[in-house]
């Protein structure tokens, strides 16, 4: 089969998004399975497909932050009313994982097991856990550790560091200045809060019922950019490596949030008369 074999060519019908939450945020107290399940309504009901018209349910996830995330893929779309006779897993691919659902429903379109299916992706940083491995049998005596999750996630189980000092070995191996780094950062920080002020992301995003103080409040905006300045970049610390050029204000956000998209066979988009967003060529 070919993905340019008219039919045999996977389309995309619909996308939705939360707003992306940041460390300890809005979202902290929200399940990722019930942003998942979220976002996976909203995709359907943006295309006009019936839950029981999906074949196959992918869910890129890295950390659980309960036993149900070990099947969020199931769980969430349950909850989103897809019938329970829809299969349904998990990819952890970590940072590419939610790539890796899109990648894995594809092939699974294009193998014919599906007409259409839905791909995304939810994680929750916030709600990363602490563990105590000793707590199975017991500890006989002396201190007990927990392990964090979170930073555990973001280390190589190779045992070559921190993503952090990832980072720094990038620019040490490419020559990325401090200043070229703290300049990118602010570019991006600059062209987010325009677009959001522009409302280039409103459609993209389903707003999510969060519990305030002043009560229950749509969260619907990305609340991770940052209003700074170069002069404001500059005077960070490094925070992975003595002397390193990775700071808080130049390194990768951690945050809470979730995607989804609707894709369908190019022939079954057209027998239910449906009208594609885009197509997916490889």
């Amino acid at each position: 089969m070919s993905a340019t074999d008219p039919a045999t060519q996977i389309v995309i019908l619909s996308g939705a998004r939360t707003a992306i939450g940041t460390f300890g945020g809005s979202l902290a107290a929200i399940p990722p399975i019930s942003l998942a399940a979220t976002v996976t309504r909203a995709a359907l009901e943006r295309a006009g497909v019936a839950p029981d018209r999906i074949g196959q349910v992918v869910f890129g996830h890295v950390i659980n932050t309960e036993p149900r995330d070990m099947y969020l893929s199931r769980v969430a779309m349950l909850e989103a009313g897809i019938p329970h006779t829809t299969p349904a897993m998990n990819v952890n691919r970590l940072c590419g994982s939610g790539a890796q659902a899109i990648v894995s429903a594809c092939q699974a379109l294009m193998l014919g097991d599906a007409g259409f299916a839905i791909a995304g992706g939810a994680e929750s940083m916030s709600r990363a856990p602490y563990v105590v491995p000793q707590a199975r049998f017991g500890a006989k005596m002396g201190d007990v550790a927990m392990l964090d999750m979170m930073t555990g996630a973001l280390t190589c189980p190779m045992g070559t560091g921190h993503m952090g000092v990832t980072a720094e070995n990038v620019a040490a191996e490419h020559d990325i200045s401090r200043e070229a780094q703290d300049a990118f950062a602010l570019e991006s920080q600059s062209r987010a809060a325009a677009a959001i002020a522009a409302g280039h992301f409103r459609d993209q995003i389903v707003p999510v019922e969060v519990k305030m103080r002043q009560g229950m409040v749509a969260f619907d905006t990305d609340e991770h950019p940052k209003a700074t300045s170069l002069e404001k970049l500059a005077g960070l610390k490094a925070v992975f490596q003595k002397g390193g050029s990775v700071t808080a204000g130049n390194a990768s956000g951690i945050n809470d949030g979730a995607a989804a998209l609707v894709l369908a066979r190019g022939d079954a988009a057209r027998e239910a008369g449906l009208t594609p967003r885009a197509r997916i060529l490889g």
